[in-house]
């Protein structure tokens, strides 16, 4: 008996470091795609003023052979305060899942930055979870030069994306999107819903430069 709760132990203290290492990867790289789309499709500043959450997804997988199925892990931070004009927040953990049909061959590896401008999109991805179409309505997000042109009221996301592989530009389409809860649990230690983690959690140390490079791309 003694035994066997020793090597439960020991299971139990690798398998922390894979979990912290995987929310880890997951910041990391959220991180390295807001840096290069924040600056290859020159989100303009007029977005990022009316931005209260950012979703970004790095590396979202799309594998189709007659029915596709698209899905991906990302990040969620949303600006703090009632009116949510505030500092970023703390991170939330967020899963996405669609599908489509029609006969489609190959793979794509699409990374996006999602945009939410309105407290109506706001309020729906903080709900824990949110059916792009249904809950909310997402288009592709104006550049610099483009910016002044774009002023619809409805439209509570835009979406930038950069894609690699044969489905280049892969649209999210009627994209479900999911909080992680699992993952949520793990990092914060805890149960706990993304209303709540931006109410009452601090920033976690590897989440720092992924807050960071939102400040600078939405400052500039």
């Amino acid at each position: 008996m003694k035994k066997n709760v020793i090597v439960s132990l020991l299971c139990i203290a690798t398998a922390l470091p894979a979990i912290a290492q995987k929310a880890d990867q997951r910041l990391a790289e959220s991180t390295e795609v807001l840096k290069t789309i924040a600056t290859k499709s020159e989100i303009p500043h007029a977005a990022w003023s009316k931005t209260r959450c950012v979703l970004i997804y790095p590396s979202v997988k799309k594998v189709a052979i007659g029915f596709g199925q698209t899905y991906g892990r990302g990040v969620l931070v949303c600006r703090s305060g009632a009116d949510m004009t505030g500092p970023w927040g703390p991170p939330i953990m967020y899963t996405l899942d669609t599908s489509s049909l029609g006969v489609q061959l190959g793979s794509t590896s699409t990374d996006y930055v999602l945009l939410i401008i309105t407290q109506r999109g706001a309020d729906k991805i903080l709900s824990g979870k949110l059916k792009l179409g249904a809950g909310a309505s997402a288009t592709a997000g104006p550049t610099s030069a483009s910016a002044a042109t774009f002023n619809d009221p409805n439209i509570d996301i835009l979406a930038y994306s950069q894609a690699k592989g044969l489905f280049a530009g892969a649209s999210l389409g009627t994209a479900s999107m999911t909080s992680d809860d699992k993952m949520n649990a793990e990092i914060y230690n805890k149960d706990i819903d993304g209303a709540q983690i931006l109410r009452t959690e601090k920033i976690p140390a590897a989440a720092q430069p992924l807050i960071d490079a939102l400040k600078s791309a939405s400052e500039m």
